[in-house]
């Protein structure tokens, strides 16, 4: 038998519109890499902030070979959720190099330093390539280690050959597919954190809006009289702000921050919401239905919450839908102004503030990578949005798109 819910034949309309369909998959997909963060990330350090500035501004695809020597201080190693939410701070300073010889305990690489540049010579002991600790050796030659033990002739020897061969596993290839940014940051990896941000926006915006637009608006539509006069004042003195003049002053007396955007976007877009709540309930409440309850001693909590509200869910879900792509605007907008997630927090519009000046030059992908991801995530809302109006069946005049 088939499923003739009304949430079935919703699903059933919305999955005819296959750009509607793709749109979704990409934002699914975009929340899933935003809630992995670190775990796919090539790059997992806190912020993705690993700079190399010897591999400044590298086109997609460049390939570098990487010497990764152990750092003197001890790195704690973090469990699965907490490297997936705050990343893992490298345990490794990475040299970029050309080639390499051992020679005794130590080996010598030839340092890539820029590509009009010629490879510089350096040593390093092999020991602490490996241990990151010091291992000296006395006048007699004999080898002692960090903790103090004394080793000898021959013990010394296939210690050398085993270090040495740990050395070689610690020489990778490593291929930056976004190319790396001004400060020799892997793109890739800012990128996918930077969706975090965003969509982390646009989620506590729409849910600060839906709270706010839906009470203010059902309580003036419901109620009339002198509480909607005042209460649709107030709507219309917000709704001739430009929403991105309203956002800049709301930052202005919050400070900058993560947490004051989230807030401040929230606010400026609850008025949109209001005046949707307000027509749809204004409208409803003149239904029998509504009238019967009332006959029936209901309260007007339980009227709008049980009989109002669930007939105008599917114009409050469209209009969220595209509230969610103006957050993630909005959150970009700022980023670039310097009001959103401040440095080193891995922002799009942030990025494209830092190389919009390469847009006209050979390395334009800087500013174009973050951009394109800005300008994809937004369509994918927008094509979300329309068909869930056509889904169901609200006049588009009704939402704005």
């Amino acid at each position: 038998m088939t499923d003739s819910s009304p949430r079935h034949r919703l699903w059933k309309s919305f999955k005819r519109n296959k750009l509607a369909l793709a749109g979704l998959l990409f934002i699914v997909l975009s929340v899933l890499a935003a809630v992995l963060g670190y775990l796919i990330t090539p790059d997992s350090s806190p912020q993705a902030n690993n700079m190399l500035l010897q591999l400044s501004i590298k086109k997609p695809g460049a390939q570098f070979t990487l010497l990764r020597i152990r750092k003197a201080e001890n790195v704690e190693k973090v469990n699965f959720f907490s490297k997936m939410l705050f990343g893992q701070v490298d345990a490794y300073r990475s040299v970029p190099i050309t080639g390499y010889r051992f020679d005794k305990d130590s080996i010598e690489v030839d340092q890539y330093i820029g590509s009009e540049d010629k490879p510089e010579k350096v040593s390093f002991n092999i020991y602490e390539v490996v241990l990151g600790r010091k291992v000296t050796r006395d006048s007699q030659g004999v080898m002692i280690t960090p903790n103090g033990i004394r080793v000898d002739k021959a013990a010394s020897e296939a210690l050398r050959k085993r270090f040495r061969e740990q050395v070689r596993q610690q020489i990778i290839q490593k291929k930056y597919w976004f190319g790396t940014d001004l400060y020799g940051r892997d793109l890739l990896s800012r990128v996918i954190l930077g969706a975090r941000i965003s969509l982390s926006v646009g989620l506590v915006a729409v849910i600060i809006s839906l709270f706010l637009g839906v009470f203010i608006g059902a309580t003036a539509g419901y109620y009339g009289g002198r509480i909607d006069d005042a209460l649709s004042w107030v709507m219309n003195v917000l709704w001739a702000l430009p929403a991105l003049l309203l956002v800049i002053a709301i930052s202005f007396a919050l400070g900058k921050g993560l947490w004051q955007i989230y807030i401040a976007v929230g606010i400026s877009m609850w008025v949109d919401v209001a005046r949707l709540v307000r027509g749809q309930v204004m409208s409803i409440k003149q239904f029998e239905f509504v009238e019967a309850a009332h006959a029936l001693g209901f309260n007007n909590y339980r009227i709008i919450r049980r009989h109002i509200l669930p007939n105008i869910v599917g114009p409050i879900l469209v209009l969220a839908s595209s509230n969610f792509a103006s957050a993630i605007l909005l959150e970009a907008g700022l980023s670039f102004l310097g009001f959103g997630a401040q440095p080193p927090t891995p922002t799009w519009g942030g990025m494209i503030k830092e190389h919009y000046g390469y847009i006209i030059m050979d390395d334009a992908y800087l500013a174009i990578l973050p951009g394109l991801a800005i300008m994809l995530m937004v369509y994918a809302f927008n094509l979300v949005t329309i068909g869930l109006r056509d889904a169901f069946d609200i006049k588009s005049e009704n939402v704005r798109i």
